[in-house]
């Protein structure tokens, strides 16, 4: 798996809409999120005492009618900073696309990796049953996947992911709560599952933010171990969005940070010092 592939996987972990067919007994909010919010994000890759910072992520939520039965478009871009330019060059471009019941219908990846260029698309057909996934994945010069998948239960595809987590109701947590999910993936399908433990206060150059607590573990070959695979931090507040991401992978440790946002549904009560 390409380095560009890792960072891509544990930044999108961040960002979390899903097809609801299983999720009717959890405890969702109702609005966290407004058009025209977006929110930027420092992306740090850690091996030994060397801690750099490798990119910037911004995502951005809007209404958009550009596809088919789609009425609102979460987005995520990321590009590598000029350091990391110079040994692996990264320009990712992810869209996920929902219709009016807020189910997911339409996923588009487009990558500059290196040199390397790739288109994702993912057209979700949801049943009572199941949900049907047409994968395409295609370069310039070739159809690298053209299948259809089955799968059941929470079926999101990589952004996807973020936009479910936003919306679980942090005043109904309690320590243990389990919400699995299954990401789609190019022809696979990976299992994740958060779990959430308690309340912490992460503290990001002088400013202090109260925080949700989630592990993630994640059951793909890009990271050290299946169990807790990854940790995230949500703002304790009622736009609950990442603050702090971590994961150890086999190549080391990439960190997120929370930098800025803006046209966010609800204050940003979560910060405890500092300028909002």
């Amino acid at each position: 798996m390409g380095t560009g592939n890792i960072f891509c996987r544990i930044v999108i972990i961040m960002c979390f809409y899903c097809h609801q067919t299983a999720a009717q007994s959890y405890h969702f909010h109702a609005a966290t999120m407004n058009f025209g919010e977006s929110v930027t994000y420092d992306v740090y890759f850690k091996w030994g005492l060397i801690m750099s910072r490798a990119g910037d992520a911004t995502f951005s939520y809007d209404s958009d009618y550009s596809v088919d039965n789609a009425s609102s478009r979460y987005r995520m871009l990321f590009k590598t900073v000029r350091f990391f330019d110079n040994f692996f060059k990264m320009r990712d471009t992810l869209n996920t696309y929902y219709n009016d019941r807020h189910e997911l219908i339409y996923s588009l990846k487009c990558s500059d990796e290196g040199g390397y260029y790739s288109i994702d698309k993912l057209k979700f057909t949801h049943s009572k049953e199941d949900s049907k996934i047409h994968s395409l994945r295609y370069t310039p010069s070739k159809v690298k996947i053209d299948t259809v998948i089955t799968a059941k239960g929470n079926i999101t595809d990589l952004l996807g992911a973020v936009h479910y987590l936003r919306r679980l109701d942090r005043k109904k947590l309690k320590n243990g709560d389990t919400y699995p999910l299954t990401v789609v993936m190019g022809r696979d399908l990976v299992k994740i599952q958060f779990i959430y433990h308690n309340q912490a206060i992460v503290e990001r150059e002088k400013v202090r933010y109260n925080t949700r607590y989630f592990v993630i573990d994640i059951y793909d070959e890009a990271f050290e171990s299946s169990k807790t695979s990854a940790e995230v931090w949500l703002s304790d507040d009622d736009n609950f969005l990442p603050v702090k991401v971590r994961s150890k992978l086999k190549i080391g440790y990439v960190e997120v940070y929370y930098k800025e946002s803006s046209n966010l549904a609800h204050p940003m009560t979560c910060r405890i010092t500092g300028k909002q």
